[in-house]
């Protein structure tokens, strides 16, 4: 792990097939970042996206790639990823895509806000001075509704429920035991929020701009987007019968 004014921060991105972006990916963390230590948790990519964080790793050690052998899927990478870097010694832990989407150099706003003593802190789309760049109206659209929807049935606060784009003080990521959550795709996001709820933690949403993917393949589909409302719908329910998300 790496350290910034003292606390060791770690940056875990989970990749399928980013032969196009990871190098640039990696090496604008590293210049935003260059204290911090960069897990890439790759699902099996079938380019050259494991074979380029190798060699980029030769020049940076503080880079390394986990390459998981279990069953695909956002939440697993992610699950394998946290576990592996909670097993140590970090302070917090920034998650985030390797298609250039999030912009790298964001972490240290990230960063700052738990620092400053946030339990964690969104890039958020949707607060005042963020935004979605080279998304079309009907992609806007959708993604606005699909907050509001989450927000409204279980009760969140978080503007901005399905970004990504994150930091956790490793305390906090403990508390909210990602090892517990079941789903997979981009509800794993939904759900790592709802698990908060109940939880005295206090939660900063700081300002992106998320930018389209310039190269290679969206990972969205209309299967996973179902997947998350269903989800949603469910842990909305279970709220109403149980109070709270277990």
């Amino acid at each position: 792990m790496s350290e910034s004014n003292g606390m060791r921060v770690t940056v875990v991105a989970p990749t399928l097939n980013e032969e196009g972006n990871i190098v640039n990916f990696l090496t604008a963390v590293c210049t935003a970042m260059p204290f911090a230590s960069v897990l890439v948790v790759d699902d099996r990519s079938t380019d050259n996206t494991i074979v380029n964080v190798i060699e980029f790793s030769q020049n940076h050690p503080q880079v390394e790639i986990l390459v998981r052998t279990e069953s695909k899927g956002l939440g697993s990478s992610y699950r394998e990823g946290f576990a592996k870097v909670l097993a140590g010694d970090v302070e917090i832990i920034v998650s985030m895509d390797a298609d250039l989407s999030h912009d790298p150099a964001a972490i240290p706003a990230l960063v700052a806000a738990v620092e400053a003593g946030a339990d964690m802190a969104i890039g958020s789309r949707y607060v005042k001075g963020g935004s979605c760049v080279g998304w079309p109206l009907h992609r806007r659209l959708l993604s606005k509704a699909g907050n509001a929807y989450t927000r409204s049935i279980l009760g969140l606060q978080v503007q901005d429920c399905t970004s990504g784009f994150r930091a956790y003080r490793a305390s906090t990521l403990r508390s909210i035991n990602p090892a517990a959550t079941k789903a997979e795709g981009y509800a794993f996001l939904t759900e790592i929020v709802t698990r908060t709820a109940g939880l005295p933690l206090e939660i900063a949403e700081v300002p992106i701009a998320f930018v389209d993917r310039k190269n290679g393949k969206s990972k969205m589909s209309i299967k996973i987007i179902l997947e998350s409302m269903l989800l949603v719908t469910r842990w909305g329910i279970r709220f109403q019968l149980r109070g709270r998300y277990q």
